[in-house]
C-alpha cells in the first residue's frame, strides 16, 4: 500500500508548499527573517505545544491497544521533553523568559490551529487525529532538513536561526517524524478506505493552512 502521507501531500501540494515554503520559512533559512517575527512566533509556538501535548493525550484515550498508547505516549513525550525544552531555551536566549511565556494570551492564529486538531480527534478516530497532527510533526523535520542543506552550503556568516534548523535537522527529530509517517500508514492499513480519503484530504489540507496562517502570524508581528 503507498504511504497514505505521501498521497496526501502530493494531493494537496498547494497548501503543502505554501506551508512548507511560507516567506517565513525562507527568510529564516537564509537568516534574513525580522527577529520580532522569530520572537513572536516562539512565544505563540510555545503556546501552540501546550495544545498539541493535549491533542497527543486525546491520542492515548482513542487508541484502540497498548502499542497505539505507547505510540501517542511517544509523541507526548517528544512534545514535553523535547519541543518545548528547545523553546524555553531558545526564548531564554532571546530574552523572553520561563514566566513570559506562561502569561502570553494565545493569538487568534493559535487558537484556531490547535482546536481545530482537537476537534479532529474529539469528532473522529485516532487516524482523523494523526492526519491532522501530520503536517505540524512531518513538515517541520522536511523544512529542517531542507534547511539545513542549504545552510551548509551557504557562505554568509551564521544564521541566528541556526539552532532551531538544527534541532529540526537533528537526526533524532527525523527519526520521530519517520517514526510518524509509519505510524499513519499503520492506522491506514486498518481503517482507511477510499470512501474516507476525501475527509482525511480535507483535514490534511486544512491543517496545512493553517500552519501557513501561523507563519504568517510571526511575519504580520513584525510590522505591527
Amino acid at each position: 500500500m503507498a504511504s497514505l502521507f505521501e498521497r496526501l501531500k502530493v494531493d494537496c501540494k498547494t497548501d503543502w508548499e505554501a506551508y512548507t515554503h511560507h516567506a517565513f520559512v525562507e527568510t529564516m533559512g537564509d537568516g534574513n527573517l525580522p527577529e520580532a517575527a522569530f520572537r513572536d512566533y516562539l512565544v505563540q509556538d510555545y503556546l501552540f505545544l501546550i495544545q498539541f501535548a493535549r491533542a497527543y493525550a486525546l491520542s492515548i484515550y482513542k487508541s484502540r491497544s497498548l502499542a497505539e498508547m505507547r505510540g501517542g505516549l511517544d509523541g507526548l513525550k517528544a512534545i514535553l521533553d523535547v519541543e518545548m525544552g528547545l523553546h524555553v531555551r531558545l526564548c531564554a536566549g532571546w530574552g523572553i523568559s520561563a514566566s513570559e511565556l506562561e502569561e502570553t494570551a494565545e493569538k487568534g492564529e493559535t487558537v484556531a490551529y490547535t482546536r481545530f486538531v482537537l476537534d479532529a480527534g474529539n469528532a473522529g478516530d485516532l487516524l482523523d487525529l494523526y492526519v491532522a497532527l501530520s503536517p505540524c510533526m512531518i513538515g517541520y523535520a522536511e523544512i529542517g532538513a531542507r534547511l539545513a542543506v542549504a545552510q551548509a552550503s551557504s557562505t554568509s556568516n551564521e544564521n541566528p536561526y541556526s539552532e532551531w534548523i538544527n534541532e529540526y535537522a537533528s537526526p533524532a527529530y527525523q527519526e520521530l517524524a519517520a517514526d510518524t509517517i509509519k505510524n499513519l500508514d499503520n492506522l491506514a492499513s486498518e481503517t482507511m478506505t477510499e470512501f474516507r480519503y476525501p475527509r482525511l484530504k480535507k483535514l490534511f489540507a486544512a491543517a496545512s493552512r493553517l500552519e501557513a496562517d501561523f507563519w504568517q502570524m510571526g511575519l504580520n508581528a513584525a510590522t505591527e
